[in-house]
């Protein structure tokens, strides 16, 4: 079992940046598969960036070079770093651990854009 708390979320105008934690606790979190994903209001949710247990990362199209996802294995930790934030970019961001067939979520933290 894997209980996942995300923080870092907020309000922040356009082109600010913010980061994004997910601490995780209860199992060998370095085994786990990580993966941010975002759900906009009456939109899919959608995988933004991930990190695998070696430390490989592969981010959306309309993330790259913008975010950049890492993890803390000493401190069971993810993380999101969001620079040059867009409007578009207002989400709640849930963090996601995955070991097939095992697959944990955390509540989400809420990120909103907006002059």
């Amino acid at each position: 079992q894997v209980q996942l708390v995300e923080s870092g979320g907020g309000l922040v105008q356009p082109e600010e940046s913010l980061r994004l934690s997910c601490a995780a606790s209860g199992s060998v979190f370095s085994s786990y598969h990580m993966n941010w994903f975002r759900q906009a209001p009456g939109k899919q949710r959608e995988l933004v960036a991930s990190i695998s247990t070696s430390g490989t990362t592969n981010y959306a199209d309309s993330e790259k070079g913008r975010f950049t996802i890492s993890r803390d294995n000493a401190k069971n930790t993810v993380y999101l770093q969001m620079n040059s934030l867009k409007p578009e970019d207002t989400a709640v961001y849930y963090c996601n651990a995955v070991m097939w067939p095992k697959n944990y979520w955390g509540q989400g933290t809420q990120v909103t854009v907006s002059s």
